[in-house]
Parts: structure tokens; C-alpha cells; sequence
């Protein structure tokens, strides 16, 4: 095995760990994800999927392109811990299932069994960081290592 295939497995390993542990604070934890957690979620499993095909098809573009879902999900983490901090404001949209056929009961049914989680509150912590600190911090740890993959790659 090449470095850079170590370094892809690596790095596309830490995003399904991150994922990983994501699920199971949801499922196990029972803390329920809000739409910015969500978000953060959407690169690292295109990280998996590069790394994946990355392995299999050598070359620098898909560690590049690793290293930007890498990116994209700090970033994401990132603004999420500033929303949490109440530096910013976030997103104020939410989304829910379609209600084409639902009645006026079952409309108010699902909107009253439908938990409210806050993008700024921070359900939970360490070291004074939230989940969305951490990986935003563990995310840009991934990016380097995409990028150090690519490099090994040329």
C-alpha cells in the first residue's frame, strides 16, 4: 500500500468515525440533530465515497476533492459553534416531510410531535468545545490529510 492510499484511508476513515459517532449520539444518545448538525453530516459522507473511489483510481484530483468536503464540513462546524456562542445568528428556515395529504389533525399532530431543536443551544460539550467545535477542529485535522494524500499522489 502506498502512502497515499494510507493517508486516504485515514482521512476517509475519520469522516465515517465522525459520522459514526454523529449517528450514534443521535440513535443511542437520544440527542436529536438540528438542521446545521445535519448539514455537517452531507461532506463527511462524500469524503467516504472519494476516499473509496480514491483507492481504487489513482491520482491527486479525488484527494483534492476529499480535502474540499474535508473543508466544506469545518466550515459548516465551524459556523454552527459561532451560532451556538450566539456570535451570529443561524439558519431561521426549517424543513419538514410533505403535507399534500395530511388533514388539519394530522397536520397539527406532526407539528406538535415534532422535536424543536435549536441550532444555538449546545446539547452537549468538552473541553469547552460543542460537537460542531470538535469537528470542525477533527474536520480541518481530515482536510490536511487529503491534502497531504494529494500531494503524495502527484
Amino acid at each position: 500500500m502506498t502512502f497515499s492510499r494510507f493517508l486516504i484511508l485515514l482521512a476517509a476513515g475519520g469522516s465515517a468515525a465522525l459520522l459514526l459517532g454523529a449517528f450514534g449520539f443521535q440513535y443511542i444518545g437520544e440527542l436529536a440533530p438540528c438542521k446545521l448538525c445535519i448539514w455537517q453530516r452531507y461532506p463527511h459522507g462524500a469524503a467516504v465515497g472519494i476516499g473509496i473511489l480514491a483507492v481504487l483510481i489513482p491520482g491527486a484530483i479525488l484527494p483534492y476533492l476529499g480535502a474540499l468536503a474535508a473543508l466544506t464540513t469545518s466550515v459548516i462546524g465551524a459556523f454552527h459553534a459561532g451560532v451556538e456562542q450566539g456570535w451570529w445568528e443561524g439558519p431561521t428556515t426549517c424543513t419538514s416531510g410533505a403535507i399534500d395529504n395530511l388533514s388539519a389533525d394530522e397536520l397539527m399532530s406532526q407539528i406538535m410531535s415534532a422535536p424543536l431543536v435549536r441550532c444555538d443551544d449546545i446539547p452537549w460539550e468538552m473541553l469547552g468545545l460543542s460537537m460542531a467545535g470538535w469537528n470542525a477542529v477533527i474536520s480541518l485535522g481530515l482536510a490536511a490529510l487529503w491534502f497531504a494524500a494529494a500531494r503524495h499522489a502527484r
